[in-house]
């Protein structure tokens, strides 16, 4: 997994306080200042900047950052600055409150997150709002499609590679029998999506495909008429073979057809940008015959576009 943030090895927390202390302070705010401090710091970097900041001027300098910038640049540094724990948990909150809950951040989460990580995400979660991420997901949905996500969310895989391939034929059938008969709320569906670990899975699927000739995800959207579980089911089972796949075509969509969905685009590059954003990059490349810094750069403006393509690791 290759990242696409460009760090220093080593940095200056206390010098990178001031220097943004320094960028809030006189008429207007210096955003390329911003940027090119915080676009350029990993995790651990972000959070010794945040306790510099606070022991220097009693501030928090991520409710500061909240008062010094608007829009989508403002939404994209918050989001960014957080811990990854936390940045999920407010993304996911954020996901649940829309007036239609965007499961498929529910289902990122739940599904590519390491195990010990969702743990973490729901202990972030609970502290930040008082209630824990699978009671606000069931508050937010119903029917089948809470049933989906609140298993997800309540899961917690085995992480290692073993697999066993007798289990993997028989779950490959009961998979197959629930799309042959569109029963796709079949409980033993949502049980195996939710509780098998993934290595487990991608042996289930590579299993389904070798018997069917197709993928799983093509049969399961095969009809004309394709419902919210189904697309649900979708999404969780591409998340868990392969996220960055997964992620390429979310960015895809996130840029194509009339307008931007920022909300899409800001979270992918902010939460994959330490992690695989440069991989899923090069399938962008390959899919699109256009590189994914030449395609933000063209539906984003300001300080938003100079953030993100910092971000993908685009070179001043």
């Amino acid at each position: 997994m290759a990242a696409s943030l460009v760090a220093p090895d080593t940095h200056s927390p206390t010098e990178d306080a001031e220097a943004l202390r320094k960028a809030f302070k006189g008429w207007g705010t210096d955003e390329k200042a911003i940027i090119s401090i915080l676009g350029h710091r990993n995790e651990f970097q972000r959070k010794q900047i945040r306790q510099a900041y606070e022991e220097l001027y009693q501030e928090d300098l991520i409710k500061r950052l909240e008062s010094e910038l608007s829009g989508d640049f403002e939404k994209a540094v918050y989001r960014w600055i957080l811990d990854p724990a936390d940045r999920d948990a407010v993304l996911a909150n954020v996901a649940i409150k829309k007036a239609e809950t965007d499961y498929h951040v529910i289902i990122e989460i739940s599904c590519i997150l390491s195990p010990e990580d969702l743990l973490a995400v729901r202990r972030a979660y609970h502290c930040r709002y008082k209630r824990s991420l699978e009671e606000d997901v069931a508050a937010h949905t119903s029917g089948d499609l809470r049933k989906l996500l609140v298993a997800l969310v309540t899961a917690y895989r085995y992480a290692g590679h073993e697999i066993n391939e007798r289990l993997a034929k028989s779950e490959a059938d009961i998979l197959s029998d629930a799309i042959k008969d569109k029963a796709y709320n079949n409980e033993e569906v949502i049980r195996i999506l939710s509780s098998r670990s993934k290595a487990q899975l991608i042996a289930s699927f590579n299993r389904y495909r070798d018997e069917h000739g197709t993928s799983i995800t093509k049969n399961l959207l095969g009809d004309s008429d394709v419902g919210t579980l189904q697309k649900a089911l979708h999404a969780a089972i591409r998340c868990i073979s392969d996220p960055r796949k997964y992620f390429e075509k979310t960015v895809r969509n996130a840029i194509k057809g009339n307008g931007t969905d920022e909300d899409a685009l800001t979270r992918v590059i902010v939460t994959r940008a330490e992690r695989d954003l440069k991989d899923i990059k090069e399938l962008y490349y390959q899919r699109n015959s256009v590189s994914l810094d030449h395609a933000v750069a063209k539906e984003t403006a300001g300080d938003y576009k100079a953030f993100l393509l910092t971000l993908l690791g685009k070179e001043d």
